[in-house]
C-alpha cells in the first residue's frame, strides 16, 4: 500500500466535495467549541467554588440592646464551638464603612441609613463551611442576638446554577457532535457513490476492502481534525477572553475563577482525540455499509 497513493485520493475527495466537507468541517467545529469551552467553565467553577467556599463566614448580627452579660454569653460559647475556627467583633463604625463601601453604587440608600441604625455583628469563620446551617441555628432565637447571615447559600445556588448551565451546554454540544458525525457520514456516501464505477473495477480487479475504505477513513478523520483544531483556537479564544474580562472589569466575584495553562491542555487534548473520533467513525460505518451492500 502506498501512503503516496492514499493522500492523494483523500485530497481528491475533499476537494470534489468541498461544499459538504466544509460544513462537516463548521459543524464538528462548533460542537467542539461548546464541548471545550463547557470543560473550561467545569474547570474554573471548581476552582472558584473551592475558594468560595473556604470564605464562608458566618454574620451573627447583635440587638441594639444587648446586655453585657449576652454578650459575654455568645462569646463563650463561640470560643468552646469546635466548628468556629475564628471570629471577631465588628463594632458599629467599622460595620457603618463596610456597608458604605459594599453599597457605593447604590447612594440614595446609603445617604438614606444612618450610623446608628447600623448593627454590630461578630464575623465567624468556620472550620468547615458545611456546618454553616448547624452553626447558624444554635445562635438563631438566642437572647441578644437579632439575626445570623451565612452566605453558604448564596455560593450554593451559584454553584447549581453553574452546573445546569454545564449540563446544558454539554447536551447540545453532544447533539452538535453526533450531528457532526452523520454529517460526515453522509459526505462520505456521496464520494462512495460519486465513485461507485471505480470501486466496482477496484473490487472486480482484486483490491481488498481496507485498500478501498482507507482513502474514505483518512478524508474524515482530517475532518474531524481540521474542526477540533478549529475548536482548540476558539477555546483558546475563550480562555483569553475570560481572563481578560476578570482583570479589566473588576469581577471580584470571579477572582476565583482560575483556568491553568493545565487545564487549558486537557480540554485541547479532549477536543482533538473527540475531533478525530467523530471523523473516523462516521467515515467508517458510510464506507463500510456501500461495501457490504
Amino acid at each position: 500500500m502506498s501512503v503516496k497513493y492514499f493522500a492523494a485520493e483523500t485530497g481528491t475527495n475533499l476537494w470534489r466535495n468541498r461544499l459538504m466537507s466544509l460544513a462537516a468541517v463548521f459543524t464538528v467545529a462548533i460542537s467542539l467549541s461548546l464541548v471545550g469551552s463547557a470543560l473550561l467553565i467545569k474547570q474554573g467553577v471548581s476552582t472558584a467554588t473551592a475558594e468560595w467556599k473556604g470564605n464562608v463566614q458566618l454574620l451573627v448580627f447583635l440587638q441594639p440592646k444587648i446586655s453585657p452579660t449576652e454578650f459575654t454569653a455568645v462569646e463563650d460559647q463561640l470560643h468552646q464551638l469546635p466548628a468556629v475556627k475564628s471570629f471577631s467583633y465588628v463594632p458599629r463604625a467599622q460595620a457603618y464603612s463596610d456597608f458604605r463601601r459594599l453599597l457605593a453604587n447604590q447612594p440614595d440608600l446609603v445617604n438614606a441609613v444612618p450610623e446608628s441604625a447600623v448593627p454590630t455583628f461578630l464575623r465567624v469563620s468556620l472550620v468547615n463551611p458545611a456546618e454553616t446551617r448547624a452553626v447558624a441555628a444554635i445562635f438563631e432565637g438566642q437572647p441578644g442576638v437579632d439575626t445570623v447571615n451565612d452566605n453558604f447559600s448564596a455560593i450554593n445556588t451559584i454553584t447549581t446554577v453553574s452546573n445546569v448551565a454545564q449540563t446544558v451546554i454539554l447536551a447540545v454540544a453532544i447533539i452538535l457532535l453526533v450531528s457532526a458525525a452523520v454529517l460526515i457520514l453522509n459526505v462520505i456516501r456521496v464520494a462512495i457513490f460519486s465513485r461507485r464505477r471505480e470501486v466496482a473495477v477496484m473490487r472486480l480487479v482484486g483490491a481488498t476492502n481496507s485498500f478501498i475504505q482507507i482513502p474514505f477513513m483518512l478524508e474524515g478523520l482530517v475532518q474531524g481534525l481540521i474542526g477540533a483544531l478549529v475548536a482548540t483556537g476558539v477555546v483558546i479564544a475563550v480562555k483569553s477572553l475570560i481572563g481578560y474580562a476578570i482583570a479589566h472589569f473588576r469581577m471580584h466575584l470571579l477572582e476565583g475563577f482560575v483556568l491553568t495553562s493545565h487545564n487549558l491542555i486537557e480540554t485541547i487534548v479532549v477536543i482533538v482525540i473527540a475531533g478525530v473520533v467523530v471523523g473516523t467513525l462516521g467515515s467508517t460505518i458510510a464506507v463500510r455499509r456501500f461495501l457490504s451492500a
